[in-house]
């Protein structure tokens, strides 16, 4: 049961760390491409969380409004098409353009749902982003940081990659909540009904386990 326990807290944490690393999108600077990861994750953790403590219906867990804020907010700063193929593994490039846009939705109203309650919990945390060891060069990072209250400090690292283009910038693809990573969470999970039941497989048990989430 504390095994349990300690995996619902982990998965609503990495909810809560997408939120901490999307807030605030609107707002990117005119030179969002120049600005260093570790500064992005700074800035959009410290804008979220405010975000989140000044809305009561967000911090209740009303799911339309987080909704609206993952896809207005935090969308932008993901590449969560990247995302979504890694936790579906090998299968994805065999799956049809429209079956992968049906697993990014199901995939992301998962996440939003299963996690909602998560947000209740924020209220005096801050977010310690630690030394950068990156170098200007690179395409891919890794910003660890520390998200700090009254409890114990919770572990909450990124790995984002450089993107080119106008609205290219870095983006977020997986993070980590005390030592384990989300999409690593989900790929063995995914593999079960893939193996079992295929791509449509996969597609029809995340939009009923979203139905139950919904109604719960």
């Amino acid at each position: 049961m504390n095994q349990i326990l300690q995996r619902r807290s982990v998965g609503r944490l990495m909810l809560a760390g997408l939120l901490l690393a999307g807030a605030a999108a609107f707002v990117r600077p005119v030179h969002a491409a120049d600005e260093t990861p570790d500064a992005l994750v700074k800035r959009l953790s410290t804008d979220v969380l405010e975000t989140i403590k000044a809305d009561k219906s967000i911090k209740a867990g009303d799911v339309s409004k987080i909704m609206v804020l993952v896809d207005t907010k935090i969308m932008p700063n993901v590449n969560f098409q990247r995302m979504t193929a890694s936790a579906v593994g090998p299968a994805w490039r065999q799956a049809t353009p429209e079956q992968q846009q049906r697993l990014q939705e199901e995939f992301k109203k998962l996440l939003v749902r299963t996690y909602a309650g998560a947000l209740d919990q924020v209220s005096d945390q801050s977010v310690v982003v630690r030394p950068f060891r990156g170098s200007p060069d690179d395409k891919e990072v890794l910003v660890r940081t520390e998200v700090r209250g009254s409890g114990d400090p919770v572990q909450l690292d990124y790995r984002l990659e450089k993107t080119p283009g106008e609205a290219g910038g870095w983006k977020i693809y997986n993070l980590n909540v005390l030592g384990v990573w989300l999409v690593d969470t989900y790929r063995s999970q995914f593999a079960q009904e893939i193996n079992a039941k295929g791509i449509d497989g996969l597609i029809a048990a995340l939009t009923e386990r979203n139905k139950r989430n919904g109604k719960s």
